[in-house]
């Protein structure tokens, strides 16, 4: 008699372990890999502009020069130790510079390296008096191949 009930049990516990490989979905955004690589010209730090928010620092006394490349990787010989990935400059893509709360700075156009870069001065980013330590965050944002793309960046007053 004791046979018989092992049978429900061992059920209960092929459907319990089935049930636990159902689909679950992800509570996360999905994720799309950037379609550039965008550097932030004459950033400090060991990143050289390649880090989570790359800090820019200029004079509170002189104009605010704000510069970024921008680069499409070439990966197609990244199996190759001598080829490896490239990095071709884009031309002619239009980048948005932001503050993070939205006011617009100006449209640039990147050249043939690359290379945009827009001059403002401290009160034109919203900072009446400058000093050291004064920052403004900063979005650089655009569409590359039809896929948009946003990098953010920090510039900071020095003396």
């Amino acid at each position: 008699m004791k046979r018989y009930r092992i049978y429900p049990i061992m059920a209960l516990l092929a459907l319990g372990s089935l049930a636990g490989c159902m689909k679950k979905d992800d509570p996360f955004i999905d994720r799309v890999a950037a379609p550039v690589l965008v550097v932030i010209d004459n950033a400090t730090g060991d990143g050289g502009g390649l880090t989570a928010e790359p800090v820019v620092s200029q004079k509170v006394t002189g104009p605010v020069v704000m510069g970024v490349r921008i680069y499409e990787l070439d990966k197609s010989g990244i199996l190759d130790n001598k080829v490896g990935i490239d990095s071709i400059p884009v031309t002619s893509l239009t980048v948005r510079l932001t503050t993070r709360d939205g006011k617009a700075l100006g449209d640039l156009k990147t050249d043939g390296t690359g290379k945009a870069s827009l001059t403002k001065t401290w009160a034109e980013l919203g900072v009446t008096a400058p000093r050291a330590g004064s920052s403004v965050q900063l979005t650089w944002s655009g569409e590359y191949k039809g896929q948009a793309f946003s990098r953010l960046s920090r510039v900071q007053g020095v003396n």
